[in-house]
């Protein structure tokens, strides 16, 4: 593969850089949907509330025509009453205020989620390259949102002239009835073709929504060195481990193989496995395990107990079960607790013996063990049941 291939950003964004961005304030965000939603919420409450708001604005209105000799006379008076109804208003339409901001904090949570970053509020001197502007001005995105304003203004433009052509009879002969009447009627007029031509934005909304969702996808895609390096940052370099690994493991072994002269016995398979068990009347609740190994590493345990002139028994089942079910400085099961016993009180009989006194101790050969711990069992049984 080519160095260019390699640096193409073709991979999904990993959970990390996804993280990184949030954490700068980088979500996808769709402004036509809150755009849409603040704009239906106005048309809902003005439909909801426009009675109240019609009474208030009328008896501000009356209120504020009202002239009288007292107010003439007066200095403090005019603004006392302009106070009053400047209150009456504001506290009229505090509800439509309250459901506006309201729509327009919780609107844009509808894609990308709850997101706050400090890193917005710092001062980012990026922002003012002109060079990066004018690059904006002809990139993809910019086409896309050219396309969305155009289609904006004529969906707004054609449905606003449908609703005024099917409402203008009506409007026609609004000069005709009643004040009141034809008040209700222009504000009823007002607010559905408000709530409808805004009705045609959400074909907007609907189409900037995944878009804006598969932009941010394919500007938040990493190329195939990038997600190399950022393995290496966040779980170190592969190589580096293998060798820490390997460097910790001979230390392990090196500290197993320190331990082997303190053995009581080596039990072995008598090849492939060799388990190191020690006991100390006193201090152990059990016999432990302080060494084990398999094939070459079994090969090193049995020679330095030679060397170390530490006795080594055959018994291949019990090595397997021990080898299996403990680990270093383990216990050994409490199932293998009276074949260990048996080797142990073998092992102190020879220690005693002194080559004078009596025959020399008879090594244990049928110890009980559990099938169920030796693997060996195990897969026979398997095998026979296949």
């Amino acid at each position: 593969m080519s160095e260019e291939s390699d640096l193409e950003k073709t991979e999904d964004a990993s959970p990390s850089r996804i993280e990184k961005a949030r954490e700068e304030g980088d979500i996808p965000r769709s402004r036509e949907l809150a755009t849409c939603a603040v704009l239906f919420a106005a048309g809902l409450s003005m439909l909801s509330l426009g009675g109240q708001f019609n009474k208030t604005l009328k008896g501000v209105l009356g209120s504020g025509l009202t002239f009288d000799r007292e107010m003439a006379f007066s200095n403090t008076l005019p603004l006392t009453r302009m106070t009053e109804l400047v209150s009456d208003v504001l506290f009229s339409f505090a509800p439509l205020g309250l459901i506006l901001m309201a729509v327009a904090i919780g609107s844009p949570i509808l894609v990308g989620g709850w997101n706050f970053s400090g890193k917005l509020l710092m001062p980012n001197f990026n922002r003012l390259n002109p060079i990066k502007g004018i690059t904006n001005l002809v990139s993809t995105n910019a086409l896309v949102e050219l396309i969305k304003a155009i289609v904006k203004a004529s969906l707004v433009g054609i449905v606003a002239y449908l609703v005024i052509s099917s409402y203008f009879p009506s409007l026609i002969h609004l000069s005709l009835i009643p004040l009141d009447a034809g008040i209700a009627q222009t504000e009823d007029f007002l607010i559905r073709a408000f709530l409808i031509t805004v009705g045609a934005l959400v074909f907007v909304a609907a189409l900037d929504v995944p878009y804006q969702l598969y932009h941010y996808a394919n500007k938040m895609k990493m190329s195939k060195e990038e997600i190399k390096q950022e393995s290496k940052e966040s779980n170190g370099n592969p190589e580096i481990k293998a060798r820490l690994r390997q460097q910790q493991r001979e230390m392990a072994r090196r500290r197993m193989m320190s331990q082997i002269p303190n053995a009581d016995v080596i039990i072995t398979n008598p090849t492939h496995y060799a388990v190191a068990i020690q006991y100390a009347e006193g201090s152990m609740r059990a016999p432990k395990v302080i060494a084990k190994g398999s094939d070459a590493v079994a090969l090193r345990i049995r020679e330095i107990a030679k060397d170390n002139k530490v006795l080594i028994l055959e018994s291949p089942k019990l090595a397997r079960a021990i080898y299996t079910h403990t680990e270093l400085d383990q216990e050994i099961p409490e199932a293998l607790y009276l074949a260990v016993a048996e080797i142990l009180a073998f092992v102190f009989q020879v220690r005693n013996y002194n080559g004078r006194d009596g025959t020399y101790p008879n090594q244990p050969t049928n110890m009980d063990i559990p099938d169920e711990l030796d693997p060996h069992h195990n897969v026979n049984a398997l095998g026979i049941a296949a």
